[in-house]
C-alpha cells in the first residue's frame, strides 16, 4: 500500500471511509436488524421511503452541491441527518409515534445525497487508474466496519435477554450508542482535504482547476439524464440496492430473534469486508485487459446472485410473514430462529452472510465500472451522484412493497428479475470500457456504439 501523506489518496480515501464507517455504516447496521430495531416495520418502511425518495433527487444534484460547496461542510453536515434520524427512534420508543422519525427521513435523504456524491468523488476520481480497485475496497471494507460494529451493540446490550424475548424493539441504550458514533464520524469530515490540494504518489493533481458555477453545475447535472452511459447503467442503478428491504426485514427482521438478529448484522457486514477484498484482486489485475475484468467480474456477480436468490426461495417457500403481536414467533417452522439453535440457525446465517459478499462484489464492481468511464474528479461526482440517485429510486420502491405488505416471495421474485434484467445492459457497458485514459478524459458518447480501443475513433 501507498505511503501515507495527509493530502495523498489513500489518507483522504481513509478519511471519507471512516466518514462512512460511523454514519451510514451505522445506519446500514440499524437497518440490517429488520424496522430499524423495531418489531413493527411500518415506520422504518414509511421513513426510509421517505429517505430515498428524496435521496433520488439530492442523489442527481449532490455532485453539483459538493463541486459548487466544498467538501469538508457539506459532508459533515450530511453526517449529522445520520444522527438526527437514529434519536428519532428513541422518541418512538417512549411514544408509539412515527411523525417524527417519518419526519427525519426526507432531511436524512438530502444529506445521504450529498454525502455519498462527495463519497465517489473522493474513491473513484483520487486514485491512479490501476489502484482504482484496491483503494475501492479499502474503503469498502473500512465502511463496513461500521456495520460489523453496530451489529455488535445490539447482540451485546441485548445478548441477556436469550431467546425468549423475541417480539422487543431495540433499548434506548442502543440508539445512543448509534447516535454518538454518527455524530463523530460527522465531524471526522472537517479533516478532508479540499480536492484541489490532493496530490497522488507520481505527483499528478487530482484536480485541475476549471470554473464552475450553478448555471453550468445545472446544464452538467441534465445532461447525466442524456448520457448514453449512465443511461445504460439505469438498470444497474435501480436494482443495486433494491434487494435491502427484504434482505433486512421479510428476511432478518421475520425469521430471527432480537439478538440473532444483531450478529446476524455483524457477519452480513463482515462478509462485505472480505467479499470487497477479494474482488479489488480482480479489478486491478493488470495482466487481464480492463475490459476482459469487467466481464468476468460481471459474470461472477451473476453466477453468486442468482444462486443466492435460489437458496433463498427455498428458505421463503417455508413462511410467509414474520412476528407481530398477535404472533410474536412469526410462521417459521419452529418460530424465531436463535444462533444458540446451532443446526436450526446454521443455513439460514449462512445464506444471510452470503447475501452480504454478493452485496459488497456488486457495489464494488459498480463503482469500478464507473470509475473507468473518466478520471475526472467533478464529473465523477456527478457521476457518483446519478448512481446513487437511481439507485434510491429502486430503493424507494422497494421499502413501499413492505410497507404495502406485498407477498413476500413476490418481493423475491421482483428483486431476482430486476438483478437479471441489468446483467446485459452493465455487460455492454463492460464490454466498452477502455483499457487507458487520460486524465480528465471522459469516455465519449459515441463509444457505445463503437469499439473504444478502435483507432477509427
Amino acid at each position: 500500500m501507498a505511503r501515507l501523506r495527509y493530502h495523498g489518496p489513500l489518507a483522504q480515501v481513509l478519511i471519507i471511509s471512516f466518514v462512512c464507517f460511523l454514519c451510514p455504516g451505522m445506519f446500514n447496521a440499524l437497518n440490517a436488524m429488520g424496522g430499524a430495531g423495531q418489531v413493527d416495520r411500518t415506520v422504518s418502511n414509511n421513513t426510509n421511503t421517505g429517505i430515498y425518495c428524496t435521496l433520488i433527487v439530492f442523489g442527481v444534484v449532490g455532485g453539483a452541491i459538493v463541486n459548487l460547496l466544498g467538501i469538508r461542510w457539506t459532508t459533515c453536515l450530511s453526517g449529522l441527518t445520520y444522527a438526527l434520524y437514529t434519536s428519532s427512534y428513541i422518541y418512538y420508543n417512549h411514544t408509539s409515534k412515527g411523525a417524527f422519525s417519518m419526519a427525519t427521513g426526507p432531511i436524512l435523504g438530502i444529506g445521504a445525497g450529498i454525502l455519498w456524491s462527495a463519497q465517489g468523488m473522493v474513491m473513484m476520481s483520487y486514485p491512479e487508474e490501476h489502484k482504482k480497485g484496491r483503494y475501492i475496497s479499502v474503503f469498502w471494507v473500512v465502511f463496513n466496519l461500521g456495520g460489523v460494529i453496530g451489529g455488535i451493540v445490539p447482540f451485546a446490550i441485548n445478548y441477556h435477554v436469550g431467546k425468549g424475548s423475541s417480539a422487543e424493539p431495540l433499548p434506548d441504550a442502543s440508539y445512543v450508542a448509534f447516535v454518538a458514533l454518527q455524530v463523530a464520524g460527522a465531524l471526522c469530515a472537517l479533516a478532508l482535504s479540499p480536492p484541489s490540494r490532493v496530490i497522488r504518489s507520481d505527483g499528478s493533481h487530482v484536480m485541475l482547476m476549471r470554473y464552475t458555477d450553478v448555471q453550468h453545475e445545472c446544464l452538467e447535472t441534465l445532461r447525466l439524464f442524456r448520457n448514453p452511459w449512465m443511461l445504460l447503467l439505469l438498470p444497474l442503478s435501480l436494482a443495486s440496492n433494491f434487494f435491502y428491504s427484504y434482505q433486512y426485514g421479510p428476511y432478518n427482521g421475520a425469521l430471527f430473534t432480537l439478538r440473532t438478529r444483531g450478529l446476524n448484522s455483524m457477519l452480513y457486514w463482515a462478509a462485505q469486508m472480505a467479499a470487497a477484498w477479494a474482488v479489488s484482486y480482480l479489478h486491478d489485475h493488470q495482466a487481464m485487459p480492463r475490459r476482459t475484468r469487467g466481464l468476468l467480474s460481471l459474470a461472477v456477480i451473476a453466477a453468486l446472485t442468482n444462486a443466492m436468490w435460489a437458496c433463498t426461495l427455498a428458505v421463503q417457500l417455508r413462511y410467509t410473514k414474520g412476528p407481530d403481536a398477535q404472533h410474536p414467533q412469526g410462521d417459521y417452522p419452529g418460530g424465531l430462529i436463535d444462533f444458540s439453535e446451532s443446526p436450526r440457525a446454521a443455513g439460514p446465517m449462512l445464506l444471510f452472510c452470503f447475501m452480504g459478499a454478493a452485496d459488497a462484489h456488486l457495489q464494488s464492481f459498480a463503482y469500478w465500472l464507473i470509475g473507468t468511464l473518466t478520471n475526472d474528479s467533478q464529473m465523477l461526482a456527478r457521476y457518483a451522484g446519478f448512481y446513487k440517485g437511481m439507485q434510491s429510486l429502486g430503493a424507494a420502491i422497494a421499502w413501499q412493497l413492505d410497507a404495502h405488505q406485498v407477498p413476500l416471495v413476490t418481493q423475491l421474485a421482483v428483486n431476482w428479475a430486476l438483478f437479471n434484467f441489468a446483467v446485459p445492459f452493465t455487460a455492454w457497458v463492460a464490454w466498452r470500457i477502455k483499457s487507458h485514459r487520460d486524465e480528465v478524459e471522459d469516455q465519449a458518447a459515441d463509444d457505445w456504439l463503437m469499439d473504444p480501443d478502435s483507432k477509427h475513433l
